[in-house]
């Protein structure tokens, strides 16, 4: 008797309208940092859609992780040029910037008029705790699909260890993952062996998905390569010369250009990593913000979508803000935000769209397959820091750093535990995994719910 054999045929490939629509939803919903992004685009485009492949989505994601500026940004520039060639890549990226901006452009208005964000803990509440259900769901599913050998287990473990433990930069430690798993390949071949299978496992694995089936053009070639660096650096650097010619080169905003394009080259680990010395910076040599309004910065950003590192972008406000050089004071503002949003961003335009065609084509190089699976388990340790970090935050309103030696970790305040942000993840969590709602309701239920606790 023969039996009936179920097809998973992929589906069909969206039209740039039907994905500009999902990359505006994912902008809009990308709240929660880098592990809340990663862990949105995760369930939208990988397990609902079915647009890219679990491996192919950890491949993007490992690249991404090495890179300066926001991975998560990044990750979404990588995917829309794997869907739609280099314009798919320009609106995936955009739109993961443009809600935040403008929201970030709006909150630092009002706080410049007003010097008050108080009022955004309550209405952001019940958000976070949803987000932390988010970020749980992503580090379970990553954690399930990437960790197929002993050796992948010990390499996220180290991983874990080194960003929570001793608060090393991630790229750092998934550079060291990925020469680990390259070493363990050529000097223990069974240990390579080992991380191939359970590669080939997870791509037989994979459901049929539509970029199993697509590839944009732009193959490597140093005629590219040039014309792409030609491209961008002129877009990096146009501001300045527009801007030098209108109001001169010795200005605030030539200042606000040259010290987050700095930013943008050295930003590994995203806007924590170096929020200490931009403080500082803007605080001591420009004077552009006052002690505590970088914290203050950062809080905007953290109940806003989109990178974390828009914190930049209040900087620059508040820097151009101060010294209007006789235009109106939030125009002045709304230009010092929108230089130092654009120089931080473009050059992460240019490192996806000149990598990702040599990054896709060591796909399939089976040398290099250790050293992938090694980076692939390190991601998940980076992930789960991000979750728990995260977490932290969420759970208690106060946090200090334990440092003994070279022990450098996140530890609570247990008096500060805070119980409805506990039960709204909870709430979270059961609309995620056992009532199977979408983000998108269980962010909105969960908002409405804690708006209702902060009000009474």
């Amino acid at each position: 008797m023969n039996e009936a054999v179920t097809v998973i045929l992929p589906p069909s490939h969206p039209t740039f309208g039907e994905a500009t629509k999902v990359w505006a939803k994912i902008g809009l919903l990308s709240f929660g940092g880098p592990a809340g992004q990663i862990a949105l685009m995760h369930r939208e485009l990988v397990e609902e859609r079915r647009w890219i492949s679990e491996s192919r989505f950890l491949h993007a994601l490992n690249f991404c992780m090495l890179l300066p500026g926001p991975e998560a940004q990044q990750l979404a520039t990588y995917i829309g040029w794997l869907l739609h060639g280099t314009r798919g890549g320009i609106v995936a990226g955009l739109l993961f910037i443009l809600p935040g901006f403008f929201v970030i452009l709006g909150l630092s208005s009002a706080y410049a008029l007003f010097h008050e964000t108080d009022w955004l803990t309550s209405l952001f509440f019940g958000l976070k705790a949803a987000v932390l259900a988010i970020v749980v769901e992503a580090v379970i599913r990553v954690g399930r699909r990437a960790l197929k050998t002993r050796f992948a287990l010990i390499v996220a473990a180290f991983a874990f260890a080194a960003l929570f433990f001793f608060d090393l930069p991630f790229p750092l430690v998934v550079l060291a993952a990925g020469i680990a798993g390259y070493l363990a390949t050529r000097l223990q071949p069974a240990t390579g062996e080992k991380a191939m299978a359970a590669a080939a496992k997870q791509i037989l694995a994979d459901k049929p998905s539509v970029i199993d089936s697509s590839f944009p053009d732009g193959a490597s070639s140093w005629g590219r390569t040039f014309q792409l660096l030609a491209t961008w650096l002129a877009l990096w650097i146009a501001p300045f010369a527009v801007i030098g010619v209108m109001l001169g080169f010795d200005t605030v905003y030539s200042a606000i250009g040259l010290f987050f394009s700095k930013m943008a080259v050295v930003t590994f680990g995203g806007a924590y990593a170096v929020l200490a010395y931009v403080a500082q910076q803007a605080v001591e040599t420009y004077h552009w913000l006052k002690p505590g309004e970088m914290l203050d910065g950062l809080a905007l950003a953290e109940t806003t979508p989109g990178p974390l590192v828009l914190v930049l972008s209040f900087v620059g406000f508040m820097a151009a803000f101060r010294a209007p050089l006789g235009l109106d004071p939030l125009m002045s503002g709304l230009l010092g935000a929108t230089l130092a949003t654009w120089v931080t961003f473009v050059p992460c335009f240019l490192w996806i769209f000149l990598g990702a065609p040599y990054v896709e084509a060591l796909r399939n190089n089976r040398a290099l397959s250790g050293a992938l699976a090694a980076i692939s388990a390190a991601v998940t340790g980076v992930i789960l820091n991000l979750a728990i970090w995260f977490g932290l935050h969420v759970l208690f309103s106060s946090v200090e750093r334990f440092a003994a030696g070279p022990v450098s970790m996140p530890l609570p305040v247990w008096q500060t535990f805070q119980l409805p942000s506990f039960c709204l993840a909870l709430l979270a969590a059961a609309l995620l995994f056992f009532f199977k709602r979408g983000v998108v309701t269980t962010l909105v239920l969960c908002a409405a719910a804690g708006w209702l606790i902060r009000g009474f």
